[in-house]
């Protein structure tokens, strides 16, 4: 993608960056990071759209921080993603007057494209990126990049989930943010606590070769681009962080659930017919590949679910002929659970024989109770949310909260109920 100035005629090439020199690098504090070299460059990209209130005052705080305590040169590197009011106007001044500051303009949306672009055409050592609010506290920013530098590891990541981080945020992003990982761990057997935090960095050699491969352009990029990091056999270091929400932020987090669940889909899919290899990455690195058993149960799940949804209509409509419609409904839900719970005990997760069979069909009803009332749950949020929402809009929710229901009710006959160590 090429990189185009849309509003300013000054700068009509935004590639054309102002490499000025270098800043003054203070003495390395003592500890661990002494030894390192005081002369590798980092790249802190910061992706904005519409954020012409906040910018500003924004960057000037990050520049101040890294000016004062970063040990080594630093470049922030503002990725306009198409705003239409006056953050590129902004963007473009800062760029003017701080020495470490660029501005690029992407003439499309997206975290995911702006990272892509901006990483893959850096020449530092080591790329980042964090979210213009500053949500994260930059206190844990040397942390983050050290491990990159020293070569210890390959990526590095912030996490709201470890023991040591402390975060301030509503119940609702609360729950969703843990169920996504949760569903990650379970179903594609990730090994990193926090996808979604905005404060990640790696190094550059390593991370312009996984972009190759990484798909997604908008908010799955994160965990896009982790999958196959770790799949890879990448070391991914988690340093624990402070978080306050952001009372502002705009994110759609129905289109978000819907975007994740089809990346976490694609790249089950890609991962099952061998896509992903990268020849050129160190000896070490593996080809991504799912852990075993998994890609089984994914595509036997998938043909027990096909099976029993096609059940369910055909037990609803015979049903339907001598009784009113919540009776059939109910009926055959319970009857094709039941039929789901069996055929998966059977055929997706290897389990035979009578011993634990009551056990699974009590567990596995708990599991599709869950699934229901997440399910039912969205429905009524929506009902609340958005009162006016038209029979497209109510679809969307609900296919998406059926989605989630069914990923959970996965995770749960995987993790819990069919769990091997539980069936010996």
């Amino acid at each position: 993608m090429n990189l185009t100035d849309m509003t300013e005629p000054a700068l009509a090439d935004p590639t054309q960056s102002v490499r000025r020199g270098m800043p003054t690098v203070d003495p390395l504090p003592s500890g661990a990071v002494d030894a390192l070299p005081r002369t590798r460059l980092v790249e802190v990209v910061v992706p904005v759209y519409n954020e012409e209130h906040t910018l500003e005052r924004c960057v000037r705080r990050l520049h101040a921080y890294l000016g004062e305590t970063f040990p080594y040169p630093y470049r922030i590197t503002i990725a306009d993603n198409a705003s239409v009011d006056g953050t590129w106007r902004v963007a473009t001044a800062l760029a003017g007057e701080i020495e470490q500051v660029e501005a690029v303009h992407l003439d499309l949306k997206g975290r995911g494209r702006a990272l892509r672009q901006v990483w893959g055409a850096s020449d530092a050592d080591v790329v980042a990126y964090m979210d213009v609010d500053l949500s994260t506290g930059l206190e844990a920013f040397l942390p983050l990049v050290a491990p990159l530098l020293s070569g210890h590891s390959d990526l590095a990541i912030g996490s709201r989930l470890h023991r040591g981080s402390a975060v301030v945020r509503g119940p609702k992003r609360e729950f969703i943010s843990r169920s996504y990982n949760v569903l990650l761990r379970a179903t594609m057997a990730a090994k990193f606590s926090d996808a979604q935090c905005g404060f990640k960095a790696a190094r550059t050699e390593v991370v312009k070769q996984l972009l190759v491969e990484v798909e997604d352009d908008a908010w799955f990029f994160d965990t896009e681009l982790l999958l196959l990091a770790e799949r890879s056999g990448l070391r991914i270091h988690e340093v624990p962080v402070d978080w306050v929400d952001d009372p502002d932020s705009r994110v759609d987090i129905v289109r978000t659930v819907i975007d994740d669940l089809k990346g976490m889909a694609r790249v089950t899919r890609r991962s099952l017919t061998g896509a992903g290899r990268i020849e050129s990455l160190p000896t070490r690195v593996r080809a991504a590949q799912l852990p075993p058993g998994l890609s089984w149960q994914l595509a036997s799940f998938a043909v027990v679910g096909a099976v029993c949804t096609a059940s369910y209509m055909l037990l609803y409509l015979l049903l339907r002929q001598v009784a009113p419609a919540l009776v059939a409904n109910a009926v055959a839900q319970v009857l094709t659970a039941v039929l789901n719970t069996a055929a998966n005990r059977r055929f997706t997760f290897g389990v035979t024989g009578r011993r634990g069979a009551v056990r699974a069909q009590a567990e596995g009803g708990i599991a599709f109770a869950i699934g229901l009332v997440l399910s039912s749950a969205a429905i009524g949020l929506q009902g609340v949310a958005w009162p006016s929402a038209r029979h497209g809009g109510e679809l969307a929710v609900l296919v998406a909260a059926n989605a989630v229901a069914t990923v959970v009710r996965f995770a749960l006959m995987r993790v819990w109920v069919f769990n091997p160590k539980r069936n010996r």
